[in-house]
């Protein structure tokens, strides 16, 4: 046994030899090794793809984009190292598009609604297929089942709706942008003109929005090509028996993990400062509860084609039990029931070594019940568009909170909790053409229970980076006029909470600015006695230097030569 820190979570690994000669099924460790990296390598060159080819500053340099491969049963069996709140929804997207359709050789499937597997309306999803070919390299039949499936989720800087980068104040998901069910953006292999006309037609930035679908578009084409590659070289039948081993050995090691929490339930809740509509503060709440129980082979479809006679084993189960939370808001800090399932898989897969493959077998011990139409399982026509970046963050803070009490010394303090969604949109003076601005600007990170947190780092739900200052100018008619850390910003304990970042950005046109972020009413709490980070602010700074304080989620009008600052919280702190 070995302990490791990433990412700020201690987590425990039992050998993988161990877990493979627990297995009634004997498998080859060293083989199923070279095909978890195989697949993730696939994940990952996806990425590399999709960033490359990219028109828009968030994806090229944001990265604010994920890429995963999938089973021909539609379960996730390899990830890239992208975004969290992406990558634990994104299987429900790629089940909405295989139940829509029976997808082809050459299509592509295109969605971003919410309420089917989507998390908000910027956040399009492509779905591809991918069919193995005959010998003669001819594509096989129609109606043959795909073998594999590929997808890539990409944040687009606008998608219509009533503000500039469509993720402003709102009260109804039809405020927020163009809501797509699944369609078919390509048949095969030829683009569908009419659909992405309907699309182009409702966006500020049309020319962006293209080049980035044909990013995305060329992200899953290089998986398709890379799985149908592997397939050649050791035949599809083995190929697909290790992605079904893969899925096994995830379930197996959350199982071993989950042997060593204590059996118990623990209870936590914690804030929003509000919607943006009302004060009210908006509760999430979870029990977890950890039982003890026999189980024999597991209910999934996958582990269903194990060999039969598996010895019946003493198996930890937890239930992540979120009822208590407050009823959906008028305002758009839902999360739909996708985004509570993907705070879920990233808390329990943190837990675990990196080296445990991140498939959906991570998620078969565990029991997520969301109550529908509360904050954490909205229902239409709520307003998503915070849900995604500012209460999944808030889940993952409750979901740590309740976990420290089960595991004391393995569990970080909060870390800064908001994406900071800023927003700016206008027409750009050099082009005359409509610019979209979007960016998330990062915090403090929460301290650990062996040392101090990290300054000025993204956290948690989101894997990006803020936008550089060179292309960030480059690209829009603004100037950041600061940046830096917020120093003395994270809470003071014996192990201190990472700073936040001081970002205040000059307009260089008339421009429209929102801002969804949060922890402005209090800060990151600390754990172990730490104390807590400082809350985040926001300013908007006139021509005649005069400055006015700002909530956390407003909408504002900026003349050209005024300023927006944005201070953001510190991580709390561990240890008195």
């Amino acid at each position: 046994m070995s302990d490791r820190l990433a990412g700020g979570i201690v987590h425990w690994q039992p050998s993988i030899y161990s877990v493979m000669r627990s297995a009634t099924t004997r498998r080859d460790p060293i083989e199923l090794e070279i095909f978890k990296n195989l697949y993730h390598s696939i994940a990952e060159e996806m990425g590399a793809a999709l960033r490359r080819t990219a028109f828009s500053p968030n994806i090229k340099e944001r990265r604010d984009y994920s890429c995963a491969v999938f089973d021909a049963d539609g379960e996730v069996i390899a990830m890239g190292d992208h975004m969290p709140v992406h990558l634990g929804s994104m299987p429900m997207s790629v089940r909405a598009a295989i139940d829509q359709f029976d997808l082809e050789a050459g299509d592509v499937a295109m969605l971003n609604d919410p309420f089917r597997g989507g998390t908000h309306l910027p956040d399009i999803t492509l779905v591809a297929p991918v069919h193995m070919r005959s010998g003669d390299s001819r594509p096989r039949a129609k109606n043959t089942r795909p073998a594999f499936y590929v997808a890539s989720r990409a944040h687009h800087a606008d998608v219509g709706g009533a503000y500039p980068g469509s993720m402003g104040l709102c009260r109804e998901i039809y405020q927020e942008g163009l809501r797509i069910p699944p369609v078919r953006i390509m048949r095969a292999g030829k683009m569908q003109s009419d659909v992405l006309a309907l699309l182009l037609n409702n966006v500020r930035t049309p020319l962006e929005r293209e080049g980035d679908l044909g990013a995305q578009i060329a992200a899953c084409h290089t998986g398709a090509e890379r799985l149908r590659e592997i397939c050649s070289r050791y035949g599809l039948d083995r190929t697909q028996k290790a992605a079904r081993e893969l899925l096994d050995y995830s379930e197996e090691m959350m199982r071993a993990f989950l042997r060593k929490v204590p059996s118990g339930s623990h209870g936590a809740e914690d804030f929003l400062d509000n919607d943006g509509i009302s004060a009210k503060p908006v509760k999430i709440a979870v029990t977890l509860k950890f039982t003890r129980q026999v189980r024999g082979r597991s209910s999934s479809r996958s582990s269903s084609r194990s060999r039969p006679g598996r010895s019946p084993a003493w198996a930890k189960v937890v239930t992540v039990d979120f009822t208590g939370s407050d009823p959906q808001v008028e305002g758009s800090v839902n999360a739909v029931e996708a985004i509570t399932h993907s705070a879920c898989f990233y808390v329990f897969r943190c837990l675990l070594a990196e080296d445990v493959p991140a498939t959906a077998g991570l998620m078969r011990p565990i029991e997520v019940i969301a109550p529908k139409g509360t904050v954490v399982n909205a229902c239409p026509p709520a307003a998503v568009a915070g849900g995604n970046v500012e209460t999944s963050q808030r889940i993952v803070d409750v979901l740590l909170r309740a976990l420290a009490q089960a595991l004391p010394e393995r569990i970080p303090a909060a870390a800064s909790g908001t994406m900071n969604n800023l927003t700016i949109g206008g027409i750009d003076p050099r082009t005359n053409e409509p610019f979209a601005y979007y960016e998330t600007i990062a915090g403090g990170m929460g301290a650990r229970p062996s040392k101090s947190g990290v300054s000025g780092v993204h956290t948690h739900m989101t894997n990006s980076l803020n936008t550089p200052t060179e292309a960030l100018e480059y690209a829009y008619p603004l100037r950041v006029r600061q940046y830096s850390l917020r120093l003395s910003s994270g809470g003071d304990s014996r192990y201190r909470g990472g700073d936040g970042i001081i970002r205040e950005i000059e307009v260089l046109a008339d421009a429209e600015v929102t801002m969804l972020a949060d922890r402005r009413e209090r800060g990151p709490y600390g754990l172990a006695g730490g104390k807590a980070g400082a809350p985040g602010k926001a300013l908007v700074i006139r021509e005649d230097g005069s400055s006015q304080e700002l909530p956390g989620k407003f909408n504002v009008r900026l003349r050209k030569g005024e300023r927006i600052r944005i201070e953001t919280p510190g991580g709390g702190g561990w240890g008195e």
